[in-house]
């Protein structure tokens, strides 16, 4: 194990002032990539996001604000998180799928006082009221519909006249930098205060020689989760280059990576599991990639490996506690997570049981977590502290994740303890298909959960109890759901019958759901 440094990250380590330093050293370098054609060198980077700071800082935001963001995943949005940073301001950064009711729900429990959106999302926000503590909206791109909550300033008022703020101290490693919401177990997604040193801590464990200063990342991971955004802090923090695109693309894939001479890419499991399926080619190996952090990894790891020529590794971790297991190249057996970190030990882990007192090898539990130094996780559940203290307990944030330790000290993910779905790379509540589900005129209660899906993940399947002498059509279910929820969230299966429940209580048995699976009589939205 190597020495333990002084507490806390150097701030040179943190994405805005990274980016400071490099403009100093090598300005002229490519520092953000879209593949679409647009790219920013260090100074021009740097330029920008103090720009940012100021313009937000005219309108009122300072240190600790709440500022959402409703952005394609690109150089706006990366521009607007380093000028946050600079503030020491907290961005909420909101998935662009959303609409209607979570979107207001996510609005109006962030407390966000300001709202930047891009102006092809901006309709989504027509009609929504009731959100006290949002005073600004800020539309980029064109004019704002009517309608539009908050007072609303176009791009161009939001930066006439300004100039980039050259007065701040930028943020440090306890500073809160975003507050992410992750899915929720019986509620709704939960707000997660993220410290930056979380945001460093994500990318901090991947093996030294994976990226270069100069070299090129693929990030195509969304910018509204910390595994996209910590992609980023990590290439900036190394002077390297952020190559990103605004979604994945299986069959653009390896033609970005060659066109940007990538020699490292961020993948998770179904992205890896899409490239594989694709038919051989003779050039497959032929390709600048050496290094793929992929999560998880896939059981054709071995060959990927070989027909592409890289080397992965890859790891296990949530939004709340940054990544607490990790391997190098050599990952071991392709269902292990990893072992706990000994490069640095930000975080402790345990497997133990109901009561907290660990278990023993090859016993399952729950997968538990402790910081080992001040901020190296989250910071609590913004504005739930009956939830904060829930996951807290004796001392150790409870994952809600079901693990396992092999003699060897390889951990393995068993099942989610937590009724959560996971689904192309999104963290799904049921708890929030089902309150959206059960709108549907005619359905009486509603179970959704998680069925195996073709290249790993889930598919999201909900099983309908009509109410008395109701009529509920799948088709038309699957319809209306399709409005109102983000495009990952809607259920591909859909089957009207009875839940079994509880004789006692009556609750719903949702493992039996899952071990029903798909059956003849469930109806398929890709097969209909």
């Amino acid at each position: 194990m190597t020495a333990r440094p002084a507490v806390g990250a150097p701030s040179v380590l943190l994405a805005p002032h990274a980016v400071a330093r490099w403009a100093q050293e090598v300005p002229d370098r490519i520092a953000t990539q879209d593949v679409s054609g647009g790219s920013r060198t260090y100074a021009q980077l740097h330029d920008e996001a103090r720009r940012w700071a100021a313009a937000f800082r005219r309108t009122g935001v300072e240190a600790q604000s709440h500022v959402a963001t409703l952005l394609p995943n690109g150089p706006t949005a990366h521009a607007a998180w380093l000028g946050l940073g600079w503030l020491r301001a907290r961005e909420v950064p909101l998935n662009t799928a959303l609409v209607g009711t979570l979107l207001h729900d996510a609005l109006l429990r962030s407390d966000a006082t300001t709202l930047v959106v891009d102006a092809s999302l901006a309709d989504r926000l027509q009609g929504l009221d009731e959100l006290p503590a949002l005073r600004t909206t800020i539309v980029l791109g064109a004019a704002a519909p009517d309608g539009m909550p908050g007072e609303v300033l176009s791009g161009a008022d939001f930066f006439a006249g300004v100039e980039p703020a050259v007065d701040l101290e930028g943020p440090v490693y306890r500073d809160v930098a975003m507050v992410l919401f992750t899915s929720g177990t019986t509620g709704p997604s939960k707000p997660v205060l993220v410290p930056w040193s979380v945001v460093l801590q994500f990318w901090s464990w991947v093996p030294d020689d994976t990226l270069g200063e100069a070299e090129a990342l693929y990030g195509p991971l969304p910018i509204v989760h910390n595994s996209g955004r910590s992609a980023m802090n990590y290439a900036l923090s190394r002077g390297a280059t952020f190559v990103h695109r605004e979604r994945f693309s299986g069959t653009d894939f390896w033609a970005d990576v060659r066109r940007f001479n990538c020699r490292a890419a961020a993948l998770v499991g179904p992205m890896t599991a899409f490239l594989e399926a694709q038919p051989p080619c003779d050039d497959d190996a032929d390709n600048p990639l050496r290094a793929v952090i992929a999560g998880p990894l896939i059981p054709q790891v071995e060959e990927f490996k070989k027909r592409f020529d890289v080397e992965m590794a890859t790891c296990y971790g949530m939004t709340e506690t940054g990544i607490c297991l990790v391997t190098g190249w050599d990952h071991g057996p392709w269902q292990s997570c990893g072992r706990p970190r000994d490069d640095y030990p930000w975080s402790e882990v345990r497997i133990v049981d109901e009561h907290d007192e660990p278990v023993g090898v090859d016993e399952v539990g729950e997968l538990i977590v402790r910081s080992a130094e001040p901020w190296s996780l989250n910071a609590g559940y913004y504005g739930m502290p009956e939830a904060t203290a829930t996951a807290w307990r004796n001392g150790w944030f409870h994952t809600g994740d079901a693990f396992r330790c092999d003699d060897a000290g390889n951990y393995y993910l068993v099942d989610r303890l937590k009724d959560a779905i996971r689904r192309r790379g999104e963290n799904i509540s049921s708890f929030e298909v089902e309150s959206v589900a059960s709108g549907y005129d005619g359905v009486g209660e509603v179970a959704a959960f998680g069925v195996p899906a073709t290249l790993g993940e889930d598919e999201v399947m909900i099983v309908v109890e009509a109410e008395d002498g109701a009529l509920v059509e799948p088709e038309a279910l699957h319809a209306w759901l399709a409005e109102r929820l983000p495009k990952f969230m809607v259920p591909r299966y859909i089957e009207v019958g009875a839940l079994p429940r509880n004789a006692t209580t009556r609750r719903v048995k949702k493992f039996e759901l899952r071990d029903r699976g798909v059956t003849s009589t469930t109806w398929d939205a890709d097969g209909r």
